[in-house]
């Protein structure tokens, strides 16, 4: 029940508002353009030394030890998470290639 003078729904009853969504709401997400570029960057200059080295513990199980290399490396758990989860993505890929 609303439309009383007091309480949370306290007032006049009015219809929320449809705003357009603010330019600020799309910050992050990834366009067509700049990941095409990072494709074609990514096919050009290949991994980094940090990258190959990650990669080539993930082939041996060694998640853990990634994990470490990648925070020293790159300063943060939350950068090295998401470094350790690109160098797995790729392997993954490249084992479905494979077969």
């Amino acid at each position: 029940m609303s439309g009383l003078a007091v309480g949370l729904k306290k007032g006049f009853l009015v219809e929320k508002r449809q705003l357009a969504p603010r330019p600020a709401s799309r910050k992050g997400k990834l366009g067509k353009h700049v990941k095409f570029v990072r494709e074609v960057i990514r096919e050009i200059a290949g991994y980094s030394p940090l990258e190959r080295r990650c990669i080539e513990l993930l082939r041996n199980g060694r998640d853990k030890r990634c994990l470490k290399l990648c925070k020293k490396r790159l300063g943060t758990h939350k950068r090295a998470k998401s470094k350790r989860e690109q160098c797995a993505v790729f392997l993954r890929t490249s084992q479905r290639k494979a077969k």
